[in-house]
């Protein structure tokens, strides 16, 4: 969207909302034809469980629709974590929710927390042309992610002008009609226009009256489950981000598969281990399986291989050479153990590997990348680079 236009500063907040809109509507209609096509009906309402077998439902009525059933599946989602000393009612104080209401395109922004919400939020706004401040809890950005590719998110965003600031714990808020005072515990004080909170989800379960089943969530309101998707409660199924980690859109559905045919009797795979991540930060951040950080912690004798996007042909046609395609493999049986890109469309380029990392019987290897041909020029080349590159360290 950025790429269409010249100067994506010459965008505002609400030009990109409007674009989102379209793109959920779309979405949303998609879907539900789907359902009517295959018999699923809605029911529109706040549903609350009586007993493990029948919900309420309320909605516009008066009385209370009651519906029963041999098993449930809760798939409620999440919502922005917010805590009771941040003043979410004042017009300048949002969080991950409230943010798409705005109309207007600040000119300075204070996000807190630089998780997957916040780094891409600090994108977003950079690249509207507002100065941004993330403010990290942590040491670094997505430290759960390969060291390398925190690095270049770090040092792209630097490059752009978000100012950082790791290890930083939130104090308080003083609001005004014109501004917001953001005070840290390290004594610092920041004054803006818009401040962001984007530290945390929590699941949507406390209106579910789960103590009539005799379950219970945890702080977050997150709710525990096997590889089934059971929860501790016979019949009961949760699915999505309503039972916490990899709160991935991906993932969710897939859970919800998996839930839905083992109720109807039906097999179906389990959700495999190694889940790919899609960050949609300014550039797409994605990867699958281990780390540097984690094989070596194994022990596991692993060699990298690189691609530079700045080195291939269709990169350097097109402008977007910023990024990095990294292979993870086992010295000896050269098998793939992990993927890890940075730049343009790296969510894209990912499941090229992924493919082959799902391979059995010996067809899981780097080797695939140097002996098979790619077109010239796309991104995809870069397997083939970044494969002879980590041959060539044996």
């Amino acid at each position: 969207m950025f790429r269409a236009i010249s100067d994506p500063k010459l965008l505002t907040f609400q030009q990109v909302m409007e674009t989102v809109e379209d793109v959920i509507k779309k979405q949303v209609a998609m879907r539900s034809r789907f359902y009517t096509k295959n018999d699923v009906s809605f029911i529109f309402g706040e549903a609350s469980f009586i007993d493990k077998h029948t919900i309420s439902l309320k909605n516009d009525e008066e009385k209370a629709q009651i519906l029963k059933a041999e098993r449930f599946i809760i798939a409620t989602g999440s919502r922005p974590y917010r805590p009771a000393n941040v003043d979410f009612e004042h017009p300048r104080v949002f969080d991950s929710d409230k943010v798409l209401t705005l109309k207007e395109t600040p000119k300075r922004v204070v996000i807190y927390g630089a998780g997957v919400i916040g780094s891409e939020y600090a994108s977003i706004f950079n690249g509207l042309g507002c100065k941004v401040d993330l403010i990290n809890p942590g040491e670094k950005l997505l430290s759960y992610l390969d060291d390398e590719i925190c690095d270049a998110l770090s040092y792209h965003l630097r490059s752009q002008g978000v100012l950082i600031r790791h290890n930083e714990t939130f104090e308080s808020l003083e609001t005004a009609d014109d501004q917001v005072t953001v005070k840290l515990h390290s004594g610092k004080v920041i004054k803006t226009e818009l401040f962001l909170w984007a530290n945390g989800r929590a699941g949507n379960t406390e209106s579910l009256n789960l103590e009539a089943l005799g379950l219970k969530a945890n702080s977050r309101g997150q709710l525990k489950v096997d590889k089934y998707y059971r929860t501790e409660v016979q019949g009961i199924y949760a699915v999505g981000d309503v039972i916490g980690a990899p709160a991935l859109a991906s993932a969710s559905y897939d859970q919800g598969r998996c839930a839905s045919s083992r109720i109807v009797d039906r097999e179906h795979p389990l959700l495999i281990e190694d889940i790919p991540t899609g960050i949609y930060t300014i550039p797409e951040i994605s990867s699958v399986g281990k780390t540097e950080k984690e094989l070596t912690e194994a022990k596991v004798p692993y060699e990298v291989g690189k691609a530079y996007f700045k080195d291939t042909a269709r990169a350097q046609i097109t402008g977007e050479d910023t990024g990095v395609l990294k292979l993870l493999f086992h010295r000896e049986t050269f098998e793939l153990l992990g993927i890890h890109c940075f730049g343009d469309q790296a969510a894209e380029i990912l499941h090229i590997g992924q493919a082959i990392m799902a391979q059995k019987d010996g067809g899981n290897t780097i080797e695939y990348f140097a002996t098979h041909t790619f077109n010239y020029p796309t991104m995809a080349e870069a397997y083939r680079v970044a494969a002879l590159n980590g041959l060539n360290r044996l």
